[in-house]
């Protein structure tokens, strides 16, 4: 269930490119842009579970 939204300024340009290029490939843009927070998400996790372990468990 989605329930939060996120509203973010980009350039003309790249807003038209990036909706063409969902259109081209049959896929809303809000489903490529979850998915890349997913991943974005992801990939950090890890490095700042060792960022935490490294620094004894102490939160900065």
């Amino acid at each position: 269930m989605k329930t939060a939204a996120l509203r973010i300024r980009i350039e003309p340009d790249l807003h038209k490119k990036f909706l063409d290029t969902c259109k081209e490939h049959d896929v809303p843009a809000s489903q490529v842009l979850r998915e890349f927070m997913r991943q974005f998400v992801t990939s950090h996790e890890h490095s700042m579970q060792m960022d935490f372990f490294q620094s004894g468990g102490r939160a900065d």
